[in-house]
């Protein structure tokens, strides 16, 4: 009789000891954290310990043992082995209990057969929707409109809702908020954005007043005497900047991903892994997740899924699963998820799932590894539906707003009957340093901001103020106003989120249409009209030349000469994407407060 048996090498006195709960186990000289799973953040020693661990070693022998000779010990006679009811039930508990009991016995009864008919399965729709904040003004109202015109979903974040409407139209979808308030920006306002447009702005005004629809300050600033209205430059340019960063942070997405687990410096991001092997088909395949501290890239810290997988008892796959999240990991901000990984050559699957149920559809991704450490891309896109090795045709499409749970599995089979070409029984290692979801390249920005020209004037050295613009002129006297515009652009900057920041000259109610100059470093003036900056910001949403840039922008018309359009001839549409394309990265105009004046 062959037996099939592990055997865990015991460590030196001076080895690390592992520590074994369920599936989740830890390397090192000291325990860390609690009973399941890692600490949220580990300060690591500077002094690490070796590199020593215990391995499951997968042996095959003439030896005849008994089931009491060994606590690891599997008989396998006549390709049958004994099953671990045990480790079932612990499994089956460890994952908040077993399934109803008719699911549960008819998972065991139903065997892998025939393959499903091959269909396409429903992809995901991941357009989303495009907040526009100062929807009311005279920029914000014409980006609401460019985007209707072409289709796209548009929701509005506004203070009035009746001066809304009236402007707007009583269909808009629309969430009542103040950027200067942010408990008043509620996170269910939020929910399906994927970009935002900035158009809110301190309100300056005449001193004498104006007409009821602000027909003076449309003129422009240098066509008379202003003065703050409302808020102050401090709260709506700089406080409400912060909140509303803070506000849509999660639902736009960061340039550098979501962490979900691994390492970030000297933190650690945990889930709560365990181990889901073929005993729950009466199989006897074993894995376990670890945390190694010294297995990681340049020697650093790691997690590890490693076992033995053996086709005995008509088993054939090892996994770790994490328990259900408290609360779904909403994902839709990004376009998939990024394993970091050392490969062994073998095929292993990503196993998501949008449901809290036990026995339920798995979004699944196949994929490839290579020797060595490698990051793997899975995108939402390539997620199929799997049930029981077999695809769902008529599977709700995949939601990553709702995400429940993950699983890593190496197994015999693939889905449809096909079989996983690089499998072979015995033990195997996949080190995962982390897991995070991450945005598709090329990266675009996710949030434009409607800023000003001259923002970095007023401080500038050497600057002649008297040839300068009425709102770098009047700076302080009008709350310091650019000075904070300025603190806002520094916001958006030091986000993360990709962005686009549009400094528009003097801002004019002329038709769009003139030709533009686009310029970087703070030093342009001009004017330009309300409807071209509308276009600019959302074509820049769809733009990776304009992701992460700062500019300037004018018409080439001068002040003294008004422009018009000949409406049955009207200009052709710009491709902005020639002038995003001429942008360089990190030119702010900053660069010049930071030089020291040269004296004379």
């Amino acid at each position: 009789m062959d037996s099939c048996y592990f055997t865990v090498t015991k460590p030196s006195s001076s080895s690390l000891t592992s520590l074994n709960f369920q599936g989740v186990s830890f390397l090192g000289g000291r325990s860390y954290g609690k009973s399941l799973g890692a600490p949220s953040h580990l300060s690591w020693p500077l002094s690490r310990p070796n590199k020593k661990h215990q391995n499951f070693i997968y042996k095959r022998t003439s030896q005849n043992l008994g089931p009491k000779t060994f606590k690891g010990v599997i008989l396998a006679e006549s390709g049958k082995q004994g099953w671990d009811f045990g480790r079932f039930i612990k499994t089956l508990y460890f994952f908040n209990g077993p399934p109803s009991p008719a699911k549960f016995f008819e998972s065991l009864i139903e065997k892998l057969t025939g393959p499903s008919p091959s269909k396409p399965v429903n992809s995901m729709d991941c357009s989303g929707i495009t907040l526009v904040t100062g929807a009311t003004g005279g920029v914000g109202r014409r980006v609401v409109d460019v985007l209707r015109n072409k289709k796209l979903p548009v929701r509005v974040l506004v203070r009035n809702e009746e001066k809304a409407r009236r402007m707007l139209g009583q269909d808009v979808d629309l969430v009542i908020g103040d950027v200067t308030k942010a408990d008043t920006l509620l996170p269910e306002y939020f929910k399906g954005v994927r970009s935002v447009i900035n158009a809110v702005s301190v309100i300056v005004g005449p001193k004498e007043g104006d007409t009821p629809d602000r027909a003076k300050y449309s003129q422009g600033i240098k066509f008379f005497e202003p003065e703050i209205k409302g808020d102050s430059p401090e709260m709506v340019e700089y406080i409400g900047m912060k909140n509303l960063i803070n506000a849509v942070k999660e639902n736009v997405g960061l340039r550098t991903g979501k962490l979900l687990f691994g390492y970030e410096g000297d933190s650690f991001k945990e889930l709560p892994w365990g181990a889901l092997d073929d005993v729950v088909m009466g199989g006897v395949s074993q894995s376990t997740f670890q945390i190694d501290l010294t297995g990681g890239e340049n020697g650093g810290p790691t997690g590890l899924f490693k076992g033995v997988v053996t086709t005995a008892n008509n088993g054939g796959f090892a996994s770790i699963r994490t328990k259900n999240f408290s609360e779904p990991e909403d994902l839709s901000a990004y376009d998939g998820l990024e394993l970091r990984l050392k490969g062994d050559g073998r095929r292993y699957k990503l196993i998501v799932r949008t449901s809290r149920d036990w026995d339920t559809v798995g979004y699944t991704a196949i994929f490839d590894t290579v020797e060595g450490w490698q990051s793997v891309r899975l995108p939402f896109s390539s997620l199929r539906p799997i049930f029981r090795a077999r695809t769902v045709l008529d599977a709700p499409p995949f939601d990553p707003s709702q995400i429940t749970s993950l699983q890593l599995m190496f197994s015999k089979f693939e889905s449809d009957g096909k079989l996983n070409p690089t499998f072979k029984e015995g033990p195997f290692e996949l080190p995962v340093s982390c897991i995070r979801a991450y945005l598709r390249d090329p990266i675009t920005p996710r949030f434009v901001h409607v800023s000003s020209a001259g923002v970095t004037r007023p401080e500038r050295p050497g600057i002649d103020l008297s040839k300068q613009p009425p709102a770098v002129r009047l700076n302080k006297e009008l709350g310091f106003i650019l000075t904070f515009k300025l603190k806002g652009e520094d916001e958006i900057r030091e986000s993360g989120i990709p962005y686009t920041i549009v400094r528009p000259c003097a801002l004019t109610e002329e038709p769009a249409g003139a030709d533009l100059i686009f310029d970087q470093g703070d030093n342009i003036t001009g004017k330009i009209s309300r409807e071209e900056v509308a276009r600019i910001c959302v074509a820049a949403l769809k733009s990776p030349y304009a992701c992460d840039k700062t500019f300037e922008v004018k018409s080439v018309i001068p002040f003294s000469e008004p422009y018009t359009v000949d409406p049955e001839n009207p200009p052709p549409e710009k491709d902005y994407n020639e002038y995003f394309k001429t942008l360089k990265d990190g030119i702010t105009g900053k660069e010049s407060l930071e030089e020291t004046p040269i004296p004379v």
